[in-house]
């Protein structure tokens, strides 16, 4: 591979780390021809960009990029793939729901909005994790509550007091 061929992997690399909020670092290998296209398709279904890299051009990448990504130079060994994610808990939902069936990928290390997990421990705490969209629907649930509790009451309220209201009209 030459060396402009190498850089623009490296420039295409660092401008997706860039953009993305949420990417988990996986190995995939020892996942035959037809196990690795069945795990790219459950990506593509869930709108996971699955990609494997070198770990020379990951780690330039990375470097690259304007985060703190130092934890994760260390795990750059052997085969590593990356999983670019929109909402941080699905990758780690599929990773679990895959891993039923087979052995791999194994999860090396994720970064979840700003924040770096290491290690496969951290696959059912990532799979927990609530996306913006499930936080912004349990506050407005929050929200709704005691709305309709007040709502519930005056209603209530309305009605014995109609019904007091029918009872001394039918006493005269």
């Amino acid at each position: 591979m030459k060396r402009e061929e190498k850089n623009t992997i490296i420039d295409s690399l660092a401008e997706k780390i860039k953009n993305c909020n949420h990417f988990y670092l996986t190995d995939i290998s020892e996942l035959n021809a037809i196990d690795t296209n069945a795990l790219r398709r459950e990506c593509f279904k869930k709108d996971i960009m699955l990609l494997v890299v070198k770990n020379t051009l990951l780690k330039k990448a990375l470097e690259k990029s304007e985060g703190n990504f130092g934890e994760l130079y260390n795990l750059l060994k052997n085969s590593t793939s990356i999983m670019f994610s929109d909402t941080g808990n699905v990758p780690a939902k599929l990773i679990k729901e895959f891993r039923k069936k087979h052995d791999k990928p194994v999860l090396k290390a994720a970064f979840v909005e700003q924040s770096i997990y290491i290690g496969e421990e951290n696959l059912e705490t990532l799979s927990m994790l609530k996306s913006k969209e499930e936080l912004i629907g349990d506050i407005i649930l929050l929200l709704q509550s005691p709305v309709k509790n007040v709502l519930s009451a005056l209603q209530s309220g309305n009605n014995i007091l109609l019904g007091v209201m029918k009872t001394l009209s039918e006493r005269k």
